[in-house]
């Protein structure tokens, strides 16, 4: 059975994950993303839950399958960040993308966010179709309205009013 719950820092968890994003960016999409690039990982409690984001993991049998996470830049704007789900989990009978993407947009409206952004790699045409599908819209760099970092990736911004 599925369990979505807020990160818990355990050493079993974080290396289930770093395998998750790993498995995913690397072996799936081929982008070649150190986790040197991406240390919050490591760092998830200061990072998100300490900030008034969270981070969600997916749990199935107590082996990560999935993540998603919410990382506020100011009182109006949040990042959408550290999507991941293994493939056996997306689209039927599970549905863990939307599971995840339901928690996180439900979250953020609780916090009174405005609006969430995030960055996409443009070879990720899966990940546009389901963005585009849940309403987020493609936007120029120029029209970013929030600085954060990023692993740039010749990314796609998007943009979705809450």
């Amino acid at each position: 059975m599925i369990k979505i719950e807020p990160f818990e820092n355990t050493p079993k968890h974080t290396a289930q994950l770093v395998d998750l994003i790993n498995y995913c960016q690397n072996i799936e999409a081929g982008l070649n993303i150190k986790m040197a690039e991406q240390d919050d990982i490591f760092q998830i409690k200061d990072y998100y839950q300490r900030r008034g984001g969270q981070f969600w993991l997916a749990t199935d049998d107590e082996q990560v399958v999935g993540s998603i996470a919410l990382l506020p830049i100011d009182n109006h704007y949040a990042v959408l960040k550290k999507f991941f789900t293994y493939p056996d989990y997306r689209g039927n009978p599970h549905r863990l993308g939307v599971q995840l993407f339901e928690l996180l947009i439900q979250f953020a409206k609780n916090q009174n966010f405005r609006e969430i952004v995030l960055d996409t790699p443009e070879n990720e045409h899966r990940s546009h179709f389901f963005y585009e599908k849940h309403g987020f819209k493609l936007i120029s760099r120029e029209k970013l309205p929030v600085s954060y970092q990023f692993p740039d990736r010749d990314s796609r911004i998007y943009l979705k009013q809450l």
